[in-house]
């Protein structure tokens, strides 16, 4: 989320710098946190690098502040207060386009401060227009679903052609959708090619991978997807089930991983208004009971099923996740992630699984969490490894199993 433009790839300049850091030049120290934190040309030191970005930050480095709220925001360095994180943003905004974005996710999804995606909304287009390529495809994002603010497809497009010019890999993938879904094919699959070079690609991606890196594996994903969602299914075969996409605020993929299946099934709300009718604060994590009570305040019906977590689990759980797929109704799942990146060692998403290839033992996401249409390819392998929880809400009594939302059929 932070960059210099200072480089150090040999031990001496490092060394200049070092020295310019400790006389007090707060770019010099910026760049300092860089190196500490990344670990590039020094040990990784999380501490030290706090310790320079803080200097670099009260002497009024933007960037710095920048650093400083971001590891606030994210507290996997220090405690966690979005509070102190959305003042660093402020102070650095209009330096900063980094920052100014980052104060945008903070107003969207109410981090340390009272939700406001309409200032979100400025935040992002001004960072964008200093050439902030997330910015803009994160705007256009917001205008296309009408998530928080009032959809307007044509500034969503000048917003992802924006993105695009700045080789951001989400503008990318967005900006193809607009284009495969207005008919313009080539234009979509350059895009999506585009994109797909941007970053190292493989049969699919990781379900935890970072964003810039997800959305270089979608474009690849999109190219291979284009025939499966111009034809019928064939059960048994393939199933393609077209979903709306919505993309998540902070910590709201649940709620909008079912505000996307409501509007599927159409209702009309996003993801915002789908976590307002639950009892949890926006920007903290949403109960799966809560969020099987608000399908019904606004008349659906769903139910709540789990398979084991064993090989004999899984294997029901994808007959009957094809079982579902081929009479055209999505499924949603939650995916567990475990690892020392994650606060406390592990993490929870909400998504949902909109397709499968039997072939090639693949399925189809659409995951609220990237770039828009939000289509992802997973192996079975990594489907079965991923969808599983034991933390998706009360309901769950803390037994490791593989929920699933799914339509009720009357």
């Amino acid at each position: 989320m932070f960059a210099t433009t200072l480089s150090a790839d040999e031990p001496s300049e490092f060394q200049a710098f070092r020295s310019r850091a400790e006389s007090g030049d707060a770019e010099a120290q910026a760049a300092l946190a860089i190196r500490y934190r990344d670990g590039k040309g020094v040990e990784k030191d999380d501490a030290l690098a706090m310790q320079w970005a803080h200097r670099a930050a009260d002497a009024g480095n933007a960037d710095a502040m920048d650093f400083v709220g971001f590891t606030y925001l994210r507290g996997s360095v220090v405690e966690r207060s979005p509070e102190i994180a959305f003042g660093y943003f402020k102070m650095a905004a209009e330096k900063s386009a980094t920052a100014a974005f980052n104060l945008g996710q903070c107003y969207f999804g109410a981090q340390g401060t009272e939700q406001d995606c309409a200032k979100a909304l400025e935040h992002w287009k001004n960072a964008a227009s200093r050439g902030h390529g997330r910015a803009a495809s994160t705007a256009a994002m917001a205008l296309l679903s009408g998530e928080g603010v009032v959809p307007d497809v044509a500034l969503a497009r000048k917003l992802a052609e924006r993105a695009a010019e700045l080789n951001d890999p989400s503008g990318l993938v967005v900006l193809g959708e607009m284009q495969f879904q207005a008919g313009e094919l080539d234009a979509a699959k350059t895009n999506w090619a585009k994109a797909a070079k941007l970053q190292p690609t493989g049969l699919t991606g990781h379900p935890a991978q970072p964003s810039g890196n997800a959305s270089a594996q979608q474009g690849a994903d999109l190219l291979r997807l284009i025939e499966y969602r111009q034809r019928k299914g064939e059960p048994g075969k393939f199933a393609f089930v077209q979903m709306p996409h919505i993309h998540q605020g902070y910590n709201n993929c649940g709620s909008t991983a079912c505000a996307t299946f409501a509007r599927f099934q159409g209702a009309k709300l996003g993801g915002w208004d789908f976590k307002k009718l639950c009892p949890s604060p926006l920007g903290t994590g949403t109960d799966w009971g809560h969020l099987l009570e608000a399908s019904a305040k606004i008349g659906q019906h769903w139910k709540l099923l789990t398979f084991t977590p064993d090989d004999a689990g899984f294997d029901e759980a994808t007959a009957f996740l094809k079982k579902e797929l081929d009479a055209g109704r999505p499924v949603v799942v939650d995916f567990k992630y475990i690892g020392p990146q994650y606060p406390g060692g592990s993490a929870g998403h909400t998504l949902s699984v909109c397709g499968y290839l039997a072939a090639e033992n693949l399925y189809i996401l659409c995951n609220p969490a990237v770039a828009t249409p939000g289509l992802q390819l997973i192996t079975a392998a990594d489907l079965k490894d991923f969808w599983r929880s034991d933390h998706y809400g009360a309901l769950s009594k803390g037994v490791l199993s593989r929920p699933a939302f799914v339509i009720e059929t009357r």
